[in-house]
């Protein structure tokens, strides 16, 4: 009998014949959770809720038990805040050109020295001559991931405020950034209102509004 294969769907990724014991395994063990995922094979009509296939519940209920089984409960660490610094040097990295602008006019209207950078190799040239006191960072660049810069940025100065600005912010790219060191995740599309907050939490000299 021919091993059932499936094909998933996850945000912007799509993982093409899995086999039906990888993805049992994924739920069961919560890498794929309710409403994170559709999933299709030969016999559907279309994508699908994997959480409302009756052959695919029993893993999600597996899931949930284990969850409540869980006796010792373990207390989340703290986000770790850095001390208050004042930011007046902020470095863009984003190859959307359009959004550097349109975001850094309104850091400068607040009197903030704002750099550009649209690509790794700009950012890494930026980071050798002089390092900012926060970063806005995208992780998809034309010529590499943002997540190798961010490693880049908290091994030379850890001190540094990262933000991950991104349109993909799946559970595992926020898991894996906020273990490389960054402060926060904006999601994208984002206001001025969002990011002048974000810079307040770090900044004692609160941006004006």
């Amino acid at each position: 009998m021919a091993e059932i294969k499936w094909d998933i769907k996850r945000g912007a990724d799509i993982y093409r014949q899995v086999s039906d014991v990888r993805l049992r395994s994924w739920i069961s063990t919560g890498k794929i959770k309710s409403g994170e995922a559709v999933v299709w094979r030969s016999g559907f009509s279309g994508w699908r809720k994997p959480e409302e296939l009756e052959e695919l519940k029993v893993c999600f209920k597996q899931w949930n038990e284990k969850q409540k089984q869980l006796t010792i409960k373990v207390k989340t660490p703290e986000k770790r805040i850095p001390f208050l610094r004042e930011i007046k040097n902020i470095l863009i990295v984003d190859d959307e050109k359009d959004l550097c602008s349109l975001l850094s006019d309104a850091l400068r209207e607040r009197m903030f020295n704002v750099s550009i950078a649209n690509t790794v190799k700009e950012a890494t040239a930026h980071l050798d001559r002089e390092m900012p006191d926060a970063v806005f960072l995208d992780l998809k660049l034309p010529d590499g991931n943002g997540i190798d810069i961010l490693s880049q940025i908290k091994k030379i100065h850890p001190e540094t405020i990262v933000f991950i600005i991104s349109a993909y912010g799946s559970e595992e790219t926020r898991e894996e950034a906020n273990e490389k060191g960054a402060y926060a995740f904006i999601d994208k599309p984002f206001t001025e209102d969002e990011i002048l907050r974000n810079i307040d939490k770090v900044n004692p000299v609160p941006a004006p509004y």
